[in-house]
């Protein structure tokens, strides 16, 4: 079976299609087989897809929608037949975060280094510990000095919220690579950008 990881966060723009997209896509250059199932009806993973269906030369992903109930069902089958199945949820819909998080190895938390998304990842974090299940907090978008961000990280560690090693900074390739259909992998291979999702992958594959 292959693993199930999902993107939850109750705070929007966190960036969780963004970061389950740049995982994906650099699993699969590793040749790992990679499915997408989009449970959020804003339908930004979905939109994405459609822009890499006229691509070439990029490794082949697949993508699937569905949302509440229907996700658990479509992601356990995936399972079955891809090396990673990653679920992008809604935000501020809880029973539908739940729903995906029940089938996950593992739950990637999104952080920006904002009281905001501080104070909205205790409902994730409670929702995945009631569920028993494995998470991460991966901090996004991070700049590259910042008070508020150091201020942040004090208050996660003294939470005892378990964090990823690695940081993605605040770069534009994230979102330059996003808009044409890439993965920052793809888009900018030596790039710092790269060099951060390609470690973050590493330490999330020795977790799941």
């Amino acid at each position: 079976m292959g693993k199930i990881i999902t993107f939850t966060q109750q705070k929007g723009g966190a960036g969780k299609t963004s970061l389950a997209v740049h995982l994906g896509t650099t699993w699969a250059l590793k040749g790992k087989s990679v499915a997408f199932v989009d449970s959020d009806p804003q339908g930004t993973l979905t939109a994405w897809a459609a822009m890499r269906e006229a691509l070439d030369g990029v490794p082949e992903l697949t993508f699937e929608r569905a949302e509440g109930w229907k996700a658990a069902t479509v992601v356990s089958k995936l399972a079955g037949t891809h090396d990673y199945v990653l679920v992008d949820t809604a935000p501020h819909a809880e029973t539908a975060s739940r729903t995906a998080t029940r089938e996950a190895d593992l739950a990637i938390v999104p952080m920006q280094p904002s009281p905001l998304d501080l104070w909205a990842s205790d409902g994730s974090i409670k929702m995945i510990a009631d569920e028993d299940k494995r998470y991460l907090v991966v901090f996004n978008r991070v700049p590259p000095r910042s008070t508020m961000a150091e201020d942040i990280e004090a208050q996660v560690k003294k939470k005892g919220l378990k964090v990823a090693k690695t940081r993605l900074g605040n770069r534009q390739d994230f979102a330059a690579s996003f808009m044409k259909g890439h993965g920052v992998i793809e888009y900018k291979p030596r790039g710092k950008a790269s060099a951060e999702i390609k470690a973050l992958a590493q330490e999330i594959a020795r977790k799941v």
